[in-house]
């Protein structure tokens, strides 16, 4: 049976006990919260003569949907960085929508308490860094203006991760953003073990960075560009806000995803409201330069996923010009992103959604996992700093498990 309930306040605690692993779908954001279970269709892996776009597939699987009487089908899941790959969508059996999720006062989740865990780094510091300064070369050589690169934190678990736990802190420190969890196939394993059996796998995270959100014709982009990490010091931690707000290099940074973003939207809006300068916006780990867009579309019948589209993957996450960006990260980068950098959200008949930006993720697979973070490379960029910032990114992660990068830990040469 297909249920759609009516949006009412969420006490937190009490949803996270409905969340099962493996088919339970979360998306929280400033504006409602939604939690499925189970899967009524999901969308198949096109063909080779399957010539059809990702939204004319998702309007097929919506549609399909409304003819056998679920006239409220929401389409839920992620989208890869690369968008060749195939996307995780899905039509959940039910769904409850909720306005907020609402904690207790003074009510700071508890987090796990994890030992013996293994970490390898990939790429290790050291590569990594050898890759900023490649791509500043490059910069320097006029094929690229900005490349994004990214790095994993793979950790070997002593026992698997108990995901409404890590959901509830994300949400309960992250209530400004975009807390997520999403199951996923199991066709890919992480484990490296050829005796390792298929599993769940599940991508969560809290996203600071809305990519796009649509009801009716009225639309909203916030993207994020040039990042400080925050300090525990009030003094010093102002200091570096006002800091980044100033840097030539970040707003530079800022200013070329405004500009592709707002390009990928004009064509769609009648109106469209960008503001001459960033902002600035705060996460428990860091500080981001902020441009909140706003539209108004000239025809309804564009949804949702159709915006996310035109946009992904934007400058923030990839780089400018965008396809010499992103064969920059395939010749560098020694992992394949998957769903990292991609966009995950819901979308429904009506073409309304909500997709935020698969940053500060991770990617969990029974006793296995891996961690991923970035940092966007322009001219100015230092190869330590760049390195540094990726550490300060996967703290939103590894604080939400009880880790920190002081924790002792058995720490995997490559």
């Amino acid at each position: 049976m297909l249920r759609y309930d009516a949006p009412t306040a969420a006490e937190a605690a009490k949803l996270m006990e409905q969340y099962r692993s493996g088919s339970s779908f979360f998306f929280s954001s400033p504006r409602k919260t939604l939690l499925t279970h189970g899967e009524y269709s999901r969308l198949s892996i096109p063909s080779g003569n399957d010539n059809r776009s990702l939204p004319e597939r998702v309007a097929e699987l919506l549609g399909a949907a409304k003819q056998a009487g679920r006239t409220e089908a929401v389409v839920v899941g992620a989208i890869p960085f690369n968008t060749l790959q195939p996307a995780n969508l899905f039509i959940p059996l039910t769904a409850q929508w909720y306005d907020l999720l609402q904690f207790t006062t003074g009510e700071a989740p508890e987090r796990p308490q994890i030992s013996g865990y293994e970490v390898q780094p990939v790429p290790g510091p050291a590569q990594f860094k050898q890759g900023v300064d490649r791509v500043l070369e490059l910069i320097r050589q006029d094929v690229l203006q900005k490349a994004v690169l990214s790095r994993t934190l793979y950790i070997h678990l002593p026992q698997a991760l108990q995901i409404p736990q890590i959901l509830y802190h994300l949400a309960y420190y992250h209530a400004h953003g975009y807390t997520f969890a999403v199951p996923l196939l199991p066709e890919l394993s992480l484990s490296t073990s050829p005796d390792a059996i298929a599993s769940t796998r599940t991508l969560f995270g809290a996203s600071p960075e809305l990519l796009v959100t649509k009801k009716g014709l009225r639309i909203q982009a916030n993207p994020l560009a040039g990042s400080a990490a925050r300090s525990e010091d009030p003094v010093e931690d102002e200091r570096r806000a006002a800091a980044l707000l100033s840097s030539a290099k970040d707003r530079y940074e800022h200013a070329v995803v405004i500009d592709a973003v707002a390009a990928a939207l004009q064509p769609y809006c009648s109106k469209l409201d960008v503001p001459p300068g960033p902002s600035l916006i705060q996460t428990k780990a860091m500080w981001h330069l902020s441009t909140e867009i706003n539209g108004v579309l000239k025809d309804d019948a564009v949804t949702s996923l159709d915006l996310a589209l035109a946009m992904h993957p934007t400058p923030a996450i990839c780089g400018t010009p965008s396809d010499a960006a992103r064969n920059v990260i395939q010749e560098i980068e020694p992992f394949d992103r998957g769903f990292y950098s991609g966009a995950v959200g819901w979308l429904d008949a009506n073409g309304d959604g909500e997709w935020a930006v698969t940053i500060r993720c991770a990617e969990t697979e029974g006793q296995f996992m891996r961690v991923f973070a970035g940092a966007g490379i322009v001219t100015g960029s230092d190869a330590d700093a760049e390195l540094a910032e990726t550490s300060a990114k996967f703290r939103t992660i590894l604080a939400a498990m009880g880790l920190n990068e002081q924790q002792p830990m058995t720490l995997k040469e490559e």
